[in-house]
């Protein structure tokens, strides 16, 4: 008797780390439940135990020059999955991901996904973010890094990947992937940790995302906003 179930895609998880000694052991430990992945973390050259926890799981890893664009398209030209999943070692997958990916990937006119963001912390202004992101992800196609963007590694491909820069590499990939076909926001959520937001404040570190922003599309270089951004974190 033939089987009608719907077949479970091969994905590649692709992990950039530098310095991530608190978030990456969680995050390994997350995905040991579902064996059939490919687990790829692409370190950009820790000193501090990184290294260490990823071994301890028994988990091999491969290093490149730092930057997550660098890391994450380094880890994707190794990937044997047929689709492509890139996580941050900060970020937890809803349970469903794996069924969440094969209904989005089968849409029509789909090139890519991502899920909304929820942010492991309690107050409003956390809230808030999570409701304007989700909103931009939703009406504008424009998911960030941190909502675990996915995609067919042909279209990954075709596109071009991430591109080797130091700052807004989600943004040009994304960028690239609206000009092939639709990007579609899943209604599960990852669960993203505060601390980006808790380092400088969140009205001050949502301002310097928007600066880059605006940097971006009046054509300033990646270089510049990279200096720009970490003198400013």
């Amino acid at each position: 008797m033939i089987s009608t179930a719907p077949k479970i895609l091969s994905i590649s998880i692709i992990i950039p780390v530098l310095n991530e000694e608190l978030t990456i052991g969680k995050c390994l430990d997350r995905l040991q439940p579902y064996p059939d992945l490919e687990i790829i973390v692409v370190d950009g050259g820790s000193d501090d135990k990184t290294l260490d926890q990823i071994s301890a799981r028994k988990q091999t890893y491969l290093t490149s020059p730092p930057g997550r664009g660098t890391q994450q398209h380094h880890g994707a030209g190794v990937a044997r999955g047929e689709n492509l999943l890139f996580l941050h070692s900060d970020s937890q997958l809803p349970d469903n991901f794996m069924e969440v990916m094969q209904h989005i990937l089968q849409q029509p006119g789909t090139v890519a996904g991502a899920f909304q963001l929820a942010i492991n912390s309690r107050g409003f202004g956390y809230r808030l973010i999570e409701w304007g992101t989700n909103l931009r992800a939703g009406m504008l196609q424009l998911p960030y890094g941190d909502q675990a963007l996915f995609m067919r590694r042909q279209v990954y491909e075709e596109v071009g990947g991430f591109p080797c820069q130091p700052i807004l590499e989600d943004i040009a990939l994304v960028a690239r992937l609206k000009d092939k076909g639709t990007i579609t926001l899943a209604r599960s959520q990852v669960t993203t940790s505060a601390r980006r937001w808790q380092q400088k404040g969140i009205i001050q570190t949502l301002l310097i995302n928007q600066m880059m922003l605006v940097g971006w599309k009046m054509g300033i270089s990646p270089q510049r906003l990279a200096r720009w951004y970490y003198g400013a974190s």
